[in-house]
């Protein structure tokens, strides 16, 4: 696959899975506010922490802050669920997504943010 294809892929794939991330904070919106009967502070609050990581994540200056707040929040509630009984796998699968964005950085808003791959003298 040439250069401008992956680049075009990897774009698409940020933006994909931001903005995805982002969604999925409407269900859990909805379920705090109809199974807790009301605002469940703790549970608002985490909600916002998620949607501040992924608006952080989707702005090229801000990615690592973003992706490691994400990085928190989804290895964290896999935690809390697999405390449960309950396998939300598919919260290390967007961990790992986010990761892999991390590590190679974003693809808009000028100069790539990722990986340093200049060799350094130890």
């Amino acid at each position: 696959m040439s250069a401008p294809n992956v680049r075009i892929a990897f774009r698409l794939f940020h933006l994909t899975l931001g903005l995805g991330l982002m969604v999925s904070t409407l269900p859990t919106i909805l379920h705090a506010l109809h199974e807790h009967g009301g605002v469940n502070l703790h549970l608002s609050m985490v909600i916002g922490l998620q949607a501040l990581g992924v608006a952080l994540f989707l702005i090229p200056r801000t990615l690592r802050v973003g992706g490691l707040l994400l990085l928190i929040w989804l290895l964290g509630g896999f935690a809390v669920h697999v405390s449960r009984g309950e396998w939300e796998v598919q919260l290390v699968i967007y961990a790992a997504g986010v990761w892999f964005v991390m590590a190679h950085g974003a693809e808009w808003g000028g100069r790539s943010q990722g990986a340093d791959t200049t060799a350094r003298p130890l």
